[in-house]
């Protein structure tokens, strides 16, 4: 069961829309201007002049789980190699404490048996030893003996050391590989979204789809509209966020990700959209990425009793008979919409009528060919025969 935070499928900044009348756009060059959320979901904005780093350190997990692969790795990899060195400097201490550095405690005697470590003579012998420990491979070379407390004392706090940096390190390295945005990347977005009109309301609509099978429970999509403002104190908020309902869902905008589905937006009175019309959208900078006057075309057929998805057509739209102007004129003026619609009715009509009369006029002529052909096949062939030739007269074939 996975939530999705959230879906931002396009972002675009609407300046200069909350004028209530109806203006004349205006044209500009447009200019590439830097996206607040990519496409994949990343948000385009750097944090600088942090003074309060320390604050990073109170939660070590989260800071660890946050950072990139490669720095996470150098830290999983310095904080063993640390320990495990550090713990060396413990027991070699030990073993110098107690005398078992003493070059006349020779192997196989009394002498060895009353060290703190058997087999312990040197820095790199206590590395390995405090390795044997931390890891609990245990070679059987060298082992820890009852004569020194000192060292049963380190023997424990090396093992609960450990157990507390495997937790941590491994914990931090399995959150980071199973962190929800990783399972989002098999999650697709149409490359355009779409205006058009359904059930007689001017939409906003994008499409979203899953191409794995596991199905996600408990998704939810949210819409924003991220765009620079100015209060009426003359504040200005460089990036406002404002929630736009969807039509999938009235109170939580959960959705059931079995098929690709239609997010769908009215822009109505509460929309920020309300005052855009095609002109203005066609003078926008970020125009190129909704289409007005387009519908996705459907991609779920039916095919031997299942239900079959064709991913190839995931963001194809056709043209669709939408009016110009904005939802508020649509409002203002509801025979625009009932005029848009019967053009395109009577469009639709007389392509129809084309149609089916190039087809008449290619099934006459192909009629007429094939009579003609078959009228010069029936054709008698007449042979005429001179007076010197066995047959006199006429012969008919």
């Amino acid at each position: 069961m996975l939530a999705r935070k959230s879906i931002i499928p396009e972002e675009f900044a609407l300046s200069g829309l909350a004028s209530r009348m109806p203006r004349k756009p205006v044209f500009r060059d447009r200019v590439n201007k830097a996206r607040f959320i990519a496409k994949n979901g990343s948000c385009n904005l750097a944090h600088k002049n942090i003074r309060e780093q320390g604050r990073f350190l109170q939660d070590v997990f989260t800071t660890l789980v946050d950072l990139k692969w490669r720095f996470t790795l150098v830290i999983f990899t310095m904080t063993f190699l640390c320990s495990w060195l550090f713990f060396a400097m413990g027991w070699w201490l030990v073993a110098f404490a107690h005398g078992d550095l003493d070059s006349n405690r020779a192997p196989g005697t009394d002498n060895e048996m009353k060290m703190c470590v058997t087999q312990v003579k040197s820095f790199t012998s206590a590395f390995l030893f405090s390795i044997e420990v931390q890891v609990t491979i245990g070679f059987g070379g060298r082992m820890i003996t009852e004569q020194c407390p000192t060292a049963i004392t380190v023997l424990i706090l090396q093992n609960i050391a450990s157990l507390i940096i495997n937790a941590v390190m491994l914990g931090c390295i399995f959150m980071k590989t199973a962190q929800s945005h990783r399972r989002a990347e098999t999650l697709i977005f149409s490359r355009h979204a779409v205006i058009a009109v359904r059930n007689n309301r001017l939409c906003f609509m994008i499409r979203v789809g899953d191409l794995r099978k596991s199905m996600i429970i408990g998704a939810t999509v949210r819409l924003q509209v991220v765009r620079k403002t100015t209060t009426p104190e003359g504040e200005v908020i460089p990036i406002h966020q404002i929630d736009i309902q969807s039509e999938s869902a009235v109170a939580s905008n959960s959705i059931f990700l079995l098929a690709p589905l239609i997010i769908c937006h009215v822009i109505d009175r509460d929309s920020p959209l309300y005052d855009l019309s095609a002109m203005e959208l066609h003078a926008a900078t970020w125009s190129e990425e909704i289409q007005w006057g387009h519908r996705f075309v459907p991609i779920v057929t039916e095919e031997e009793g299942v239900y079959s998805v064709d991913y190839s057509k995931f963001g194809n739209t056709v043209k669709v008979a939408t009016p110009r102007c904005s939802a508020r004129e649509l409002d203002e003026k509801p025979s625009i919409l009932i005029q848009t619609l019967q053009k395109s009715e009577l469009s639709h009509q007389n392509s129809l009528r084309k149609r089916n009369s190039m087809r008449r006029n290619n099934s006459m002529r192909k009629t007429n060919s094939m009579r003609r052909n078959n009228s010069a096949l029936m054709v008698p062939k007449v042979q005429f025969l001179t007076p010197g030739e066995a047959s006199p007269g006429v012969a008919v074939t």
